[in-house]
């Protein structure tokens, strides 16, 4: 027994079929948006299983398309699929906020203030007197976890407005793989590392 039987047909082909193919669309391309992030952060455990997930909604969902090839409702399905999908697996990566990130700064007003309140605020950063092309500067760097960005922006800011600052994401940290009490993460942490 067909589990559409009791329902029209013309919904089924045009409505019901269109929408699971949009929700699976979309569902694998969130996972494969944060497989990606996994790799690109060197996370070898939990990338392939997410890859697995990731194909085989693929296949389910292209099968879908492939039994319809008449229906136009299924294509717009299949492309609304992929970018909802990218727009969600993007926010979900982007409200995780993992891994480390360094900021650099650098300020031509001397820095001293703002130094002691970065470490007042427990960040550990790194200083250096340097020319910039109207004069001295000052440049701090800093690893942080992604989750404090923002925090560290707003002090950056709040110090001086015009500082110039730039973001990049670190795949690994040296330190990062050790816990305060200096034990070894669990098997879970390595497997999918949890923001502080």
């Amino acid at each position: 027994m067909d589990w559409f039987d009791n329902i029209d047909p013309a919904i089924v082909n045009w409505v019901i079929i269109p929408l699971l193919i949009f929700c699976a669309r979309m569902l694998d391309v969130s996972i494969g948006t944060m497989r990606v992030v996994f790799t690109s952060r060197g996370n070898k455990n939990i990338a392939p299983l997410l890859g697995f997930v990731e194909v085989l909604i693929w296949l389910i969902a292209i099968g879908q398309v492939m039994q319809n090839l008449n229906n136009w409702a299924c294509y717009l399905a299949w492309a609304g699929g992929f970018a909802a999908g990218n727009y969600i697996g993007l926010s979900i990566e982007e409200r995780l906020a993992m891994g480390q990130v360094v900021i650099r700064t650098i300020t031509a007003q001397p820095a001293i203030a703002l130094i002691e309140r970065l470490r007042a605020e427990g960040y550990r950063l790194t200083t250096v007197d340097a020319q910039g092309a109207r004069g001295p500067v000052n440049l701090l760097f800093l690893v942080i976890p992604r989750k404090k960005k923002d925090d560290v922006i707003k002090l950056i800011t709040e110090f001086n407005p015009k500082a110039f600052y730039s973001i990049e994401d670190v795949r690994y940290v040296s330190e990062y793989d050790t816990l305060a009490d200096g034990q070894k993460p669990s098997f879970f942490r390595r497997l999918l590392p949890l923001r502080k």
